[in-house]
């Protein structure tokens, strides 16, 4: 009778290994915070689903380039958008939306949150939400520009209804690469269940010209793009599976 209690036990002390594994992919729990709150890097699943998220737009020309692209490729992407951005192109967010894209907050001045105050954090999300909210609805998910985050501002965020999202596939588009190595940054990194990070904040950007290849050697390698919102629903359906 032990030994079944003991096979019991291990069998349990396994399953429960699994899970937290699992839990682990999905969400980056930093050890310092004490309100278990949590980041976004990728999923695990075992479907080819990608989510393409773009960075700092909308900028005049370089956005509704990317839109083409997408549009002609019939991907739906991810606009973390930069309230003073948007605040000079609105009608760029009016089309992102209008043509399916998601739409999330990027901040409005592109400062690094981890030195910010819980109030200075409020403001950015705030102002860049009302802004936001003439062309859409209110976004769900938030990215620190830089990817510089602490335990207050995830909180800070979260109080605020935002969901914070990082990447798990970086182009380093922003440091004007060229094309195949931007290709190859992105094509080489990716798996199932992955965020892509691109940029549209600026002109000149190789992203303009990679990202017909990439998502075409992605196409060809079976994957499809979704959105976050769309990803995080397959893990969902993959937790239901379990």
């Amino acid at each position: 009778m032990i030994r079944v209690r003991r096979g019991y036990f291990s069998i349990a002390v396994f399953a429960l290994a699994v899970v937290c594994v699992l839990s682990f992919e999905v969400v980056q729990i930093s050890s310092r915070d004490n309100n278990n709150t949590a980041i976004i890097r990728k999923i695990p699943t075992t479907q080819k689903v990608v989510a393409l998220t773009i960075d700092d737009g909308p900028h005049y020309k370089t956005t509704p380039m990317i839109l083409d692209i997408l549009k002609e490729k019939d991907v739906k992407a991810t606009f973390f958008v930069l309230g003073k951005n948007a605040e000079k192109n609105l009608q760029i967010v009016v089309r992102e939306v209008a043509e399916g894209h998601e739409i999330a907050s990027h901040g409005y001045s592109h400062r690094k949150f981890n030195r910010l105050s819980v109030r200075e954090i409020q403001e950015e999300i705030e102002k860049t939400e009302r802004i936001l909210l003439q062309a859409a609805v209110k976004p769900k998910f938030f990215r620190p520009p830089y990817g510089a985050y602490n335990n207050r501002m995830v909180s800070t965020v979260k109080d605020k209804g935002y969901t914070t999202v990082l990447w798990s596939v970086d182009s380093n588009d922003w440091r004007l690469l060229s094309v195949d190595k931007m290709v190859k940054n992105v094509v080489d990194a990716v798996s199932p269940g992955k965020i892509i990070l691109v940029h549209d904040g600026q002109y000149p950007l190789p992203t303009i010209a990679a990202l017909p290849t990439i998502i075409d050697r992605l196409h060809e390698q079976g994957y499809e793009f979704v959105t976050v919102s769309e990803l995080l629903n397959h893990h969902k359906a993959h937790r239901l599976q379990l």
